[in-house]
């Protein structure tokens, strides 16, 4: 093989090596963002505002009859 062809092939592996641990750091950054937002909102909002807001449905509604 052509010495040129190796580096050429090396680089690029390399380059592809850091564009992907680049998006991986990204997506990482976003998930903790993520997570320290949800953290936030569960420290600092009412447990049942929080499940009104997930399951709007359920308990708006109570059937009392016998």
């Amino acid at each position: 093989m052509d010495i040129a062809l190796l580096s050429i092939a090396l680089h690029q592996g390399q380059v592809q090596q850091q564009a992907s641990l680049s998006v991986m750091k990204k997506a990482m950054d976003q998930a903790k963002g993520k997570a320290e937002l949800i953290h936030q909102m569960m420290s600092a909002a009412n447990v049942k505002t929080l499940e009104r807001a997930v399951q709007p449905h359920l308990g708006g509604m109570i059937d009392v009859k016998a």
